[in-house]
């Protein structure tokens, strides 16, 4: 019985032009030995399994050529090729920087970088896994590295570039290895599958590559498992039945349920999914992703972004015509927050059926809710732009506060910004509305940046009162305001609110209304918040002539006591303090 070698070994590229998914990188390699202009050292670094150490055997082979091919290649005929195949080169030397990272290690390896090659013109250091070296290594190996004997040339691999010494990566040559694209993989599986006489499908190869995440040597190691698996005969359901992933066939049926808003069915497709052993996690990923290439299949510039055979795109694409923006980029939404979700989710079986039902559902069903609720405010606003035109025939008493009264505020949708103009068109004033919930709002009120140049430098600009409203002047009316007001503060007018809630305003005859607060201090806050209020209640009442006042608790004095004296201060409270004091013969100084 013949000793079986992996393909992964029985494979590997021997050539710059067998090297898969590297062509830019090897052609620069291939130039720079044609023109003999070679570096002392080079850095390989990226991802396992891209063809690191393959490429850096393959240079150094070619460099020690003494017949070089028309094409930059070796001829592989040469004495040097001969013993560079047969393993018993001199001149190349590969070092194992993961068992070989000490100091000592470093020392043996600049005494052999003294002794010239017998055979060729280059003596090439491979030294592999060179992040894993000591820092004392590092260090001991930077004067060698950067000047080297003239017949040296170190090729340095690494799949940790960050982790090597900014001192190192100076002195070399860096070469960034591009991860395996899922077709250069399928393309290089279907070549080994041909000369090992094995049958499979582009869409089998294309899950095999996919799997091995740009890398070819995992691809190869699960291409030898299928193929043992199957014995030769590479299916697309044999493969996803052997490395443990969801049939593609699964989450194209959930969607069409899903658009179809058939719940039951999505559920026991689900529960068929989880029975055969798969992961609730797994299965909202595959989903995520899924609905990530049917996005990707609704246009033709991006049908290229999908990483599958040809077929399978085709039916992205068909999925893709059924499905709405809205409803894909919902889907995909829903499904990553069910992913942030799992790992914390006490029942994640369910959190997954939710989600699918979820997704089914239009948005204002997910939400709870109708589609179209008005606040009752909206209500009061309706009603004074439906008396508008009444108002604006009714002359309008002109109160202290305000310059002239408005006829029919007008709000922006666009913008957001209310224009009111007076009935004598003499006045035009443009306050600031931000808008909300609640229809007209208070802005960015208390900005230290906003400075008027009204008389009243502190006031809060405010939409001005509108004529028509209907609220009867009441208790009601005023906790209404009070508290509409109070929703409407900014963001970083928080505090006050939390003060404005704290405090209960009262009526105090038909056109005053007062507050009592307990410190005098935040006088000044408070008065800037008093035209804001009055102007909601004129807003809403149709009276300018209600006005609030600010009375300030008077604040005690507390005489700082003395021990005796806030002793005898507590006795007369409590009388046992006396007795007990007595009778542990305390003194109290």
């Amino acid at each position: 019985m013949s000793e079986y070698i992996v393909s992964a070994r029985k494979y590997r590229p021997l050539t710059f032009d067998s090297v898969v998914g590297q062509h830019g990188l090897t052609t620069t390699l291939k130039n720079s030995i044609a023109s003999g202009k070679l570096a002392h050292a080079y850095l390989f670094c990226g991802p396992r399994g891209v063809g690191k150490t393959t490429t850096a055997r393959i240079f150094a082979k070619t460099i020690n050529c003494f017949t070089p091919t028309a094409n930059g290649d070796a001829c592989g005929e040469c004495e040097s090729c001969r013993a560079f195949d047969e393993r018993r080169s001199f001149n190349i030397h590969e070092l194992d920087a993961a068992s070989n990272n000490s100091v000592e290690d470093i020392r043996t390896l600049i005494d052999e970088v003294r002794i010239p090659p017998q055979v060729g013109r280059y003596k090439v250091f491979i030294i592999d896994e060179v992040h894993m070296l000591s820092q004392q290594a590092f260090n001991a190996f930077l004067k060698t590295l950067e000047e080297p004997p003239a017949h040296v040339i170190f090729i340095l691999a690494t799949t940790e570039k960050h982790k090597i010494l900014p001192t190192i990566l100076s002195r070399c040559q860096i070469y960034d290895f591009n991860r395996m694209t899922v077709a250069d993989t399928v393309a290089h599986l279907r070549s080994v599958a041909e000369k090992e006489g094995y049958k499979c499908d582009d869409e089998a190869l294309a899950v095999i590559a996919e799997k091995a995440d740009g890398g070819m040597r995992d691809a190869l190691s699960i291409f030898d498992q299928i193929a043992a698996f199957t014995s030769g005969d590479i299916t697309y359901d044999k493969v996803v039945e052997h490395i443990g992933i969801v049939n593609t066939a699964y989450y194209f049926r959930l969607v069409d349920h899903l658009l179809a808003k058939e719940y039951a069915p999505s559920m026991l497709l689900l529960n068929e999914v989880l029975a055969k052993g798969f992961d609730a996690g797994l299965f909202i990923n595959g989903m995520a992703t899924h609905l990530r290439n049917v996005m990707m299949a609704r246009d033709k510039s991006t049908e290229q972004l999908i990483e599958c055979s040809e077929s399978m795109r085709q039916r992205y694409s068909d999925q893709a015509a059924k499905c709405s923006d809205k409803f894909i980029y919902r889907a995909l939404r829903l499904c990553n927050t069910c992913d942030l979700n799992y790992r914390t989710s006490r029942n994640k079986r369910l959190l997954v059926e939710i989600t699918l039902i979820e997704i089914a559902q239009d948005d204002d069903a997910v939400a709870g809710r109708p589609a179209t609720k008005l606040k009752p405010i909206f209500e009061l606003l309706l009603k004074s732009e439906a008396t508008a035109s009444v108002a604006n025939e009714q002359p309008s008493p002109t109160p202290a506060s305000v310059s002239a009264i408005p006829v029919t505020p007008a709000i922006s949708a666009s913008a957001g910004v209310a224009t009111t103009t007076t009935p004598t068109a003499t006045t035009t004033v443009t306050p600031s509305i931000k808008r909300g919930s609640f229809g007209t709002s208070i802005t960015a009120a208390f900005r230290p940046k906003q400075q008027a140049t009204e008389a009243v430098s502190e006031e809060i600009p405010v939409a001005l009162p509108s004529v028509g409203a209907t609220m009867q002047w009441n208790e009601d009316t005023l906790r209404f305001c009070w508290n509409t007001f109070i929703r409407q503060l900014p963001v970083e007018e928080q505090i006050m609110a939390g003060r404005m809630r704290a405090v209960n305003p009262a009526i105090v005859n038909d056109k005053t209304f007062a507050i009592t607060i307990e410190n005098s201090r935040l006088l000044p806050d408070w008065q800037k918040m008093v035209r804001g209020v009055e102007t909601l209640i004129a807003t809403h009442t149709g009276r300018t002539d209600i006005r609030m006042t600010i009375n300030v608790e008077e604040e005690e004095l507390q005489k700082i006591l003395s021990r005796p004296e806030l002793f005898t201060d507590m006795t007369a409270r409590n009388s046992v303090l006396a007795k007990l004091k007595d009778v542990f013969q305390l003194d109290i100084a």
